[in-house]
C-alpha cells in the first residue's frame, strides 16, 4: 500500500510540474500584453483592456482604460491555449450576457477580432490529422440572421468561414478566417511586435 501511495504522489508531482502555468497566475501586465495581440493596431492602441470575472456573473476587472470603442480581453483563464480577443460594444455585451447566464439580446451587428486565433476540435481533418485545429487570425460578426447562419458551414476545422456559438449557448455568429495560421510567424514574433 505504501508503494502505491508513493507512486501516486510521485506521479502527481511529476504531472503538476509538466502542466502549463495557469492564466490566473499571470500578472496584469502579462494579461494586457496578451489582450493587445488580439487585434489590429487601430483597435488595440487605445482599447480598454479588461480581465475575465473570477466567478460566473461576476464583474470584469478593468486592467487599462481606453479611449476608443473597443475592449480587449486576454485568453480565457484555464483554457488550454491563449486566445485573446478584441470586441466592439455589441459583441462585448453579447459575451457579458452569455457568461452571466443572461439571454443575449443582439439587435445590431457586432464585430470581434482574434488575431491569435482559436483552437477547435479537428472534425473534418481536412487541414491536418491532429485532434485540434488552429483557426488562424479571424474576424467574428454577431447580429446576423440566425436562420441564415444555421445554413452555413459549422465546421471551423476546414479553414473556411463558419458559424459558431459559445459553449452552452445557441446564438450563432459568423467566423471569417483572415489567413491560414503560420506557426513560424509566432516563433518570429516572440519578444517582438511583428504580426
Amino acid at each position: 500500500m505504501r508503494k502505491f501511495v508513493f507512486f501516486v504522489l510521485i506521479t502527481a508531482i511529476a504531472t503538476y510540474g509538466q502542466m502549463p502555468a495557469s492564466h490566473k497566475s499571470r500578472s496584469d501586465a502579462e494579461k494586457i500584453a496578451s489582450a493587445l495581440q488580439a487585434g489590429p493596431k487601430f483597435v488595440t492602441r487605445n482599447a480598454t483592456v479588461i480581465d475575465w470575472p473570477t466567478s460566473s456573473g461576476g464583474e470584469f476587472k478593468i486592467l487599462r482604460t481606453g479611449t476608443n470603442a473597443w475592449t480587449c480581453l486576454p485568453g480565457f483563464p484555464g483554457a488550454g491555449h491563449d486566445e485573446p480577443g478584441c470586441y466592439d460594444r455589441i459583441f462585448l455585451q453579447f459575451l457579458k450576457d452569455s457568461f452571466a447566464s443572461r439571454v443575449p439580446n443582439v439587435q445590431n451587428i457586432g464585430v470581434s477580432y482574434m488575431y491569435m486565433g482559436k483552437w477547435l476540435a479537428n472534425m473534418s481533418h481536412a487541414m491536418g490529422s491532429g485532434n485540434e485545429f488552429h483557426v488562424g487570425p479571424h474576424i467574428m460578426i454577431i447580429g446576423l440572421d440566425q436562420k441564415r447562419l444555421q445554413t452555413l458551414n459549422q465546421d471551423g476545422s476546414n479553414g473556411e468561414p463558419y458559424a459558431n456559438h459559445l459553449p452552452g449557448h445557441s446564438e450563432l455568429y459568423l467566423v471569417i478566417p483572415i489567413r491560414e495560421w503560420d506557426d513560424a510567424q509566432v516563433v518570429s514574433s516572440v519578444g517582438g511586435a511583428k504580426r
